[in-house]
């Protein structure tokens, strides 16, 4: 089966761009099951109701969050009931939705599993151990997960520790592609980050000029999403459902 997964959708202009995109991406590459991470869709930061609609309505199958996930309230309802929108499974139990999307497509099962890094970020659940904890559970011929952390070093470290336990592992959050896409010893494909949907002359989606007072003053500033053309990274991958390992993985960026 073919697995397409696209990197972090910013703002409205993403999800514009995902729109005009998404079509010739299926046309192309003729993905099974399609992952979009939507934690930064709204404008501003988060993911709202509105902007969930319109990634579902773009093709995905399931949208992965992240840091940014249960930032508006607005979202809380929907993560409680809409099918295939999930947060962090290693969030507090108390949060709003769940960690984990189960499909069933009759004859194969995929998991789907959110976590979030603790390396620079909020302190949340180990993810390593919120992983020993889940995977004894989990029924399923194809296992995906979307990391969303900040440190290169804790992705590849969780790589290598769901080396063979997992179908696929790829992380989100930096909103800059790597290239370091491989199929790991065990035979799980990995990527440290899959990039962006979103505006390309930006610093990870907001306007240059923002970002950089932020960063030499170090004084408050309201961020705004960076205007202009746009581009979208991502990946595909092939997973064999007798094993559940990764055959092929290959990088998407398109402008």
């Amino acid at each position: 089966m073919r697995v397409m997964a696209i990197g972090d959708v910013v703002g409205q202009a993403g999800c514009d761009f995902l729109r005009q995109k998404m079509p010739q991406l299926k046309s192309r590459y003729k993905p099974d099951f399609v992952l979009v991470n939507g934690e930064n869709s709204a404008e501003g930061n988060g993911i709202l109701p509105s902007s969930a609609k319109q990634i579902f309505d773009c093709g995905a199958d399931v949208i992965t969050t992240g840091n940014h996930g249960l930032r508006r309230r607005e979202i809380n309802e929907m993560m409680d009931e809409q099918v295939g929108l999930i947060r962090p499974a290693n969030y507090h139990p108390s949060a709003h939705g769940s960690g984990i999307y189960l499909y069933d497509a009759f004859t194969y099962k995929i998991c789907v599993i959110n976590l979030q890094g603790n390396v620079y970020m909020d302190t949340y659940e180990n993810p390593f151990g919120c992983m020993e904890r889940l995977l004894p559970d989990i029924d399923a011929d194809v296992i995906i997960v979307d990391l969303h952390g900040e440190a290169t070093s804790e992705k590849q470290g969780m790589g290598y520790f769901l080396d063979g336990k997992v179908s696929l592992l790829f992380g989100t959050h930096t909103h800059v592609q790597t290239a370091d896409e491989k199929i790991l010893p065990g035979g799980t494909g990995y990527i440290t980050d899959i990039g962006m949907c979103g505006p390309s002359q930006s610093v990870l989606g907001v306007a240059p000029e923002l970002a950089i007072r932020r960063m030499r003053t170090f004084l408050p500033t309201r961020f705004e999403n960076a205007s202009g053309p746009c581009s979208l990274s991502g990946i595909v991958a092939d997973i064999d459902l007798k094993t559940g390992k990764t055959i092929s993985i290959e990088r998407i960026f398109v402008e």
